[in-house]
């Protein structure tokens, strides 16, 4: 089985911590909560890295526009391919409730995965988008990403980030077509 290295995006700093735009770090924290393993996360060059089971977790330490800088460090640190990583991230145009993995597929205008596939050369690797939708209308895109999630939407997105623990678990276990199958038609309503 390969060592599989899940990515969450963010932007570092307790500034960013509840943004919408942090969805990736705020995952990576509840996967750590839900599998008991080590939040003991080092600094490594422009990122940070828990081992955790037979995973490692990955904190980009550049700000989410240029996270592909970070992830092109890990990868060459540690001799990855695109198949060894698993990139959590915010999608503004799935609905909060909502997770979709695919093994493949565009930026779909999101900068920090742009940033990515820019720097492998390639947007085959698997990613988990977490909805964080539907943008007001009239809304700047930037302050919408950059705001803290309403109390409502903070307790839809405690069961949301829980289900994506499972898929991302189910990725590891029985692969990325089972997580698909099992996880891409949840929808989480409070």
């Amino acid at each position: 089985m390969t060592v599989r290295y899940i990515i969450g995006l963010g932007n570092p700093g307790p500034r960013y911590a509840s943004n919408r735009h942090n969805v990736g770090f705020m995952f990576l924290e509840r996967f750590v909560q839900k599998t008991g393993c080590s939040s003991n996360f080092v600094r490594e060059s422009n990122y940070e890295l828990a081992k955790c089971g037979g995973c490692f977790l990955v904190k980009p330490l550049t700000y989410m526009n240029v996270s592909g800088q970070a992830v092109k460090s890990l990868m060459e640190r540690y001799s990855l391919s695109a198949g060894d990583i698993i990139v959590v991230y915010d999608d503004v145009d799935l609905p909060l409730g909502k997770i979709r993995i695919r093994q493949k597929g565009s930026a779909g205008g999101h900068n920090g995965l742009k940033s990515i596939i820019e720097v492998l050369g390639t947007n085959e690797f698997v990613r988990l988008r977490i909805g964080i939708g539907p943008k007001p209308e009239g809304a700047d895109l930037a302050e919408f990403v950059l705001s803290d999630f309403s109390e409502e939407e903070r307790s839809v997105l405690d069961k949301v980030l829980d289900v994506a623990v499972e898929a991302v678990k189910t990725i590891l276990t029985d692969g990325v077509q089972k997580a698909m199958s099992l996880f891409n038609s949840v929808e989480v309503i409070v």
